[in-house]
């Protein structure tokens, strides 16, 4: 069972969160700190303990917004240790999520907390740390049959599947939303993980660029640059200016490489005459 401590600065979203972790069965215990430095003091202390001693920390449930440090702060120092506990971020933003799971998180669960969302972040930490086993996974949830634990995942907005031929699953926060690969205008890389540009907005997900690219070549993506796929019928103007070749996709302007320009030009001329 897992050994917990919650951190947040705002006290009563702290103990909504500990609520909720004392609830759960796979968890032993649920201890809190309210700012920076004494979640890294009862850390350190936890560390010194060793695995086993009675002030262990099998994870951390970490808001990201404090004053002072930071929980991305937090996580940076933590992987200095040679045995860091686990890192699930608690946080009301999304936009940390490449910044998050560069750090090793094994979850990112968004504000305010749900409890099945919550209890999803407890079994992917007990399945990383070998623990899946010790509570069936009906004494976690109350309703419902029980059910085989299944592998643990990525992370919210991390994963990623085709949907039949016109649809791409992606999940923020634990639900699940399909979007519609027509609605797509480009996608632009960022690190490890893609983000899906539409009129409506965006959506980041835990999948290569060149996996996209490969995949989607057959709907008319076309590789523009090192660091965007572009729909081929959302492009509303190609642009060449000293130089420097551009497309303006929507309200967005994006540079074409020079390796990809010649053969950009050639695609959008015969779609034009096709």
């Amino acid at each position: 069972m897992l050994r917990v401590l919650a951190v947040d600065d705002e006290k009563p979203l702290l103990e909504e969160l500990l609520y909720l972790l004392r609830s759960d069965p796979r968890v032993r215990s649920a201890e809190g700190a309210s700012d920076a430095t004494e979640a890294l003091r009862r850390v350190t202390r936890a560390l010194e303990s060793g695995p086993d001693g009675p002030d262990g920390i099998d994870v951390v449930f970490l808001d990201i917004h404090m004053a002072g440090l930071t929980g991305l702060d937090i996580a940076r120092l933590l992987a200095g240790f040679a045995r860091p506990p686990l890192i699930v971020f608690v946080t009301a933003h999304e936009g940390f999520a490449v910044q998050a799971f560069d750090l090793k998180a094994v979850d990112y669960v968004l504000k305010p907390v749900r409890p099945e969302r919550l209890a999803e972040a407890v079994r992917r930490a007990c399945a990383q740390l070998g623990r899946a086993g010790e509570v069936p996974v009906a004494a976690a949830a109350p309703v419902g049959p029980p059910a085989a634990v299944p592998a643990p995942r990525p992370a919210p907005e991390a994963v990623v599947a085709d949907r039949g031929p016109e649809q791409i699953a992606v999940e923020l926060g634990g639900v699940t939303r399909f979007v519609a690969i027509a609605d797509i205008a480009y996608v632009e890389a960022q690190g490890d993980y893609a983000r899906l540009h539409t009129d409506e907005g965006s959506h980041l997900v835990r999948i290569p660029l060149s996996t996209l690219e490969e995949r989607w070549a057959a709907r008319g993506f076309v590789r523009i640059h090192r660091r965007h796929l572009v729909a081929l019928t959302r492009i509303d103007e190609l642009r060449l200016d000293s130089g420097t070749t551009t497309v303006r996709v929507g309200s967005a302007e994006l540079q074409v490489s020079r390796r990809h320009a010649r053969e950009l030009r050639d695609l959008l001329m015969r779609h034009a005459t096709g």
